[in-house]
């Protein structure tokens, strides 16, 4: 396994990491992903950690802790080998500290984060959204004396958007506390939003992308193809509304063109979408699921080859789309691209 920095950090992370969003899930969106136990978790993390993947990212919102709950159960013994992930912001109850990033919020948070993951510390804490209500000075310092406690070792943002995120880094760099290093974001061949402007950010300002939903919330798998119903058995039918939007008349333009490339490889459909993500810039790691060993294996296939060039250009081909203002201009314009070429 490849092991890249996260941004700017000396933290080195995995090509590959594993997202434990399956783990105790439960609830409309978590239990349609799957319902992973202590045992069969154990497996899964036993299966990373032979293949060298030994970053697992999860979050205090998945099926309400259940997951963090069960990671911490899957990795019992071993800490030491495993880097943690997790994330907290989005509300986890009704009352008025029970969502965001005030300095309350984040206090608790990790205090619950650790001791539902069994842990005195996580190696990567992220804000898993901007909250617009908290001061970015007292988020910032509060994740300050979180690390100088030893609770945290590095922080990241999740879904900035790219003045969010700009404005947190800056205002770190002002005041000389911690600097996200990481950025989970969205990012797929069905979805490539992220290039637009927190790509050129990341690469500037030394941020290391943590791509979630590789697959393109499961579009991505093969199953799905023109002409043809949805799967009765997609996980789709269910979380479709939760997940990004893609367009079904590219979707299955892409599907075609990874079908032509699958037959070159020998390779799977979600294989080859990963591997194209693991070349792009500013990628530090995907973040791959799944709900047993098979999928598992499969998806850690991904890694440890490349496309050719040729490939890579005709993923590139059918999956663009054009840039929304003000980007396109520097896409489509001469003289606007020699001022910023694309880093793409």
């Amino acid at each position: 396994m490849e092991y890249r920095n996260l941004g700017a950090s000396g933290l080195r992370v995995p090509l590959l990491s594993f997202g434990a969003g399956t783990f105790g899930g439960s609830g409309p969106l978590f239990g349609a992903w799957g319902n992973t136990d202590a045992q069969e978790a154990r497996r899964l993390v036993d299966i990373c950690l032979e293949a060298g993947v030994n970053l697992f990212d999860t979050a205090d919102v998945y099926s309400a802790g259940a997951s963090e709950d069960v990671l911490g159960q899957a990795i019992r013994g071993r800490r030491d080998a495993v880097l943690i992930s997790t994330k907290t912001a989005l509300p986890m109850g009704e009352g008025p500290q029970d969502w965001g990033t005030s300095r309350a919020r984040l206090i608790r948070a990790t205090e619950d984060a650790l001791r539902r993951l069994g842990t005195d510390y996580i190696d990567l804490l992220q804000l898993h959204a901007f909250d617009a209500s908290t001061p970015i000075e007292e988020v910032l310092a509060t994740l300050d004396a979180l690390v100088a406690a030893g609770k945290i070792r590095y922080v990241g943002a999740s879904n900035f958007a790219g003045w969010e995120l700009m404005k947190s880094l800056a205002a770190a760099e002002r005041h000389g506390k911690p600097r996200y290093v990481a950025h989970q974001v969205y990012y797929s061949l069905a979805g490539r939003d992220y290039e637009w402007e927190l790509m050129p950010l990341a690469a500037d300002q030394g941020v290391g992308a943590l791509v979630w939903s590789p697959l393109a919330w499961g579009r991505l798998t093969g199953k799905i193809r023109r002409g043809q119903p949805l799967p009765a058995a997609s996980r789709l039918h269910e979380t479709a509304k939760y997940g990004p939007p893609v367009d079904d008349e590219r979707l299955f333009d892409i599907v075609e063109v990874l079908d032509s490339i699958a037959a070159e490889t020998d390779k799977t459909v979600p294989q080859i979408a990963i591997n194209w993500l693991l070349g792009r810039p500013t990628v530090s790691s995907v973040i791959i699921g799944a709900r047993n060993e098979e999928q598992l294996r499969q998806n850690l296939d991904a890694a440890g080859w490349s496309l050719s060039k040729d490939q890579i250009e005709k993923l590139d081909a059918v999956s663009a789309v054009t840039a929304p203002y003000p980007y396109f201009p520097y896409r489509r314009q001469e003289g606007f691209a020699r001022l910023n070429p694309p880093i793409v």
